[in-house]
């Protein structure tokens, strides 16, 4: 019974989440230190578990910021891996592929330049959009 249940988790697809996205220059910065967020050092921090030490090392750079399943310092939920779809009025929709490493009190804060790839240069019109996320696999954001 356990076997089965556990295969049946396995080939559920991945669940997109109406999510609202915000921005901060802060995460623009390739300097940046990783000293600075939520998911710096500690046993799931950036910094202990990849040896990263600026944003621009995460592999994802610029598509990284804050994400609500960052509940603070040391946060199990450092390091997801999601990818976020935005679906603009004409109905063009653009995807990145987007690391959490930081707190976000709903949805996601994400860097300006993120924010703009999405929107197709909208974001400090725009401000915040709303999209769908789907959380992948840790290895899709190369960590």
């Amino acid at each position: 019974m356990f076997s089965s249940l556990k295969l049946s988790a396995v080939l559920l697809p991945a669940v997109a989440s109406a999510v609202n996205v915000f921005f901060d220059p802060v995460y623009n910065n390739p300097n940046g230190s990783l000293t600075t967020v939520a998911c710096s050092n500690g046993s799931n921090g950036l910094i202990t578990r990849f040896g990263f030490q600026n944003f621009s090392d995460v592999p994802t750079f610029p598509n990284i910021g804050g994400a609500d399943v960052i509940q603070g310092f040391n946060s199990a939920g450092c390091g997801t891996c999601f990818n976020i779809t935005f679906t603009d009025s004409n109905q063009t929709t653009t995807s990145i592929t987007y690391t959490a490493l930081d707190v976000a009190g709903d949805g996601f804060v994400a860097s300006e330049d993120a924010l703009n790839t999405l929107t197709g240069g909208q974001a400090e019109r725009l401000g915040v959009i709303n999209a769908t996320a789907v959380q992948l696999d840790p290895s899709a954001c190369g960590l």
